[in-house]
């Protein structure tokens, strides 16, 4: 695949996961980064390894459900390397396992202000300076939202919003040459982690139902997914979504 020195991108959650596989694939391609999370010293610890790997990164302590953050953090990108090509909108919270009749207020305002509205937000602190040369947007989705998960409710509305958010952007914005795609990923980050822990029974089944046996490894089997979409290699590709999950999801 083309490489990506001398782009930048900016990875939301890029301090553990599925968000750090990503940013660690986008550095080993060439990228700079930006991370960003709301545990510095997290963020701190993940950069480690990716600057020793000779990555420039900068660390951005930040919440993606205020506006405020999202332009702050295209702020110091500019700042510190003068241009953007490519946003990762990866982070996302939530309290899965509820019946939707279980679901609380607060949790809905979690899922909903960190998924598709912070999405939302960076995306637009993003567009003047991705329209300025074209770019690459990465949204990440979930099997959840395409499948109707039990126990995912508002999950899954949260992740089918992001995935209709790129669907407008990839219309509105392909004119400007900014791409706008979409992962759905099967890798084990830590709230699949976690949530496979709670749920033993569900997560022999959940892994029996995927083609390939296993579970996804955050740096090689979805990283190169996002460095594919990040580059000139995928040029021609815009309003998809790729299920790198391992067969789980056949559409």
């Amino acid at each position: 695949m083309a490489g990506l020195t001398g782009r930048v991108a900016i990875v939301t959650g890029g301090g553990q996961g599925v968000g750090l596989g990503i940013a660690t694939a986008l550095a080993a391609a060439g990228a700079s980064l930006v991370i960003t999370g709301r545990d510095a010293a997290k963020l701190e610890t993940a950069a480690g390894p990716l600057r020793a790997g000779g990555a420039a990164v900068e660390c951005v302590a930040a919440d993606v459900r205020r506006r405020a953050d999202a332009q702050r953090t295209v702020a110091a990108t500019i700042a510190r390397f003068g241009r953007l090509d490519v946003l990762v909108n990866n982070a996302q919270s939530s309290h899965p396992g509820q019946k939707l009749e279980e679901i609380d207020d607060d949790t809905i305002a979690l899922t909903l202000e960190s998924g598709p509205i912070g999405t939302l937000y960076h995306m637009q602190a993003a567009f003047p300076h991705l329209k300025e040369r074209g770019g690459s947007i990465i949204n990440l989705g979930s099997r959840e939202g395409i499948h109707g998960g039990p126990g995912f409710g508002i999950y899954a509305a949260a992740k089918e919003g992001v995935r209709a958010l790129s669907r407008v952007a990839a219309r509105e914005w392909g004119a400007h040459g900014i791409r706008v795609n979409v992962i759905c990923p099967a890798a084990l980050s830590p709230i699949a982690v976690k949530y496979l822990d709670e749920h033993p029974q569900e997560a022999e089944i959940y892994r029996k139902e995927i083609a390939l046996g296993r579970f996804g490894d955050p740096v090689s089997d979805i990283g190169p997914v996002a460095v594919f979409l990040a580059g000139d290699d995928s040029r021609y590709v815009t309003g998809q979504t790729i299920n790198a999950d391992g067969g789980l999801m056949m559409l």
